[in-house]
């Protein structure tokens, strides 16, 4: 068994990350899991929150993810994700903006998919901020 396992994190357009890691912890849609070199074969969904990357026993990278999936072999990570954002650069006024702009999203939609892209929007916009909001409690 590998005593690595290899993480990707994509986006429709870009790739995010790519590269050999001690663990991850991904934000499924039944909960938050690790995923260890040797790890089972999973397919979740993924839920708006943070991936967390693990090397040498610490994070070293935290990635904002909206919605997507994750799978899992013994020796890769891939994750889809629609949209990132890196926790070094997520602040409380850009998830802020992210809310009112969903809002406005929702006030202007014309039709039921457009009201429902609106609300995604809002949900994801609300995860990012009561991230941060834990986030920036802790001491």
């Amino acid at each position: 068994m590998a005593d690595k396992v290899l993480v990707e994190l994509v986006t429709p357009v870009e790739v995010i990350l790519s590269r050999e890691v001690d663990m991850v912890v991904v934000p499924g849609g039944d909960g938050d899991f690790g995923i260890l070199p040797g790890h089972a074969p999973l397919l979740s969904t993924l839920r708006p929150g943070v991936v967390n990357i693990y090397e040498g026993g610490a994070v070293t990278d935290s990635v904002f993810v909206a919605d997507g999936f994750a799978e899992a072999t013994e020796a890769r990570v891939t994750i889809l994700a629609e949209d990132t954002l890196s926790m070094s650069e997520a602040t409380n006024e850009a998830a802020q903006a992210r809310i009112a702009e969903a809002r406005r999203q929702i006030d202007a939609a014309e039709d039921d998919g457009g009201r429902a892209a609106g609300e995604r929007a809002l949900g994801t916009a609300e995860a990012l901020a009561q991230v941060l909001e834990r986030r920036d409690r802790r001491p």
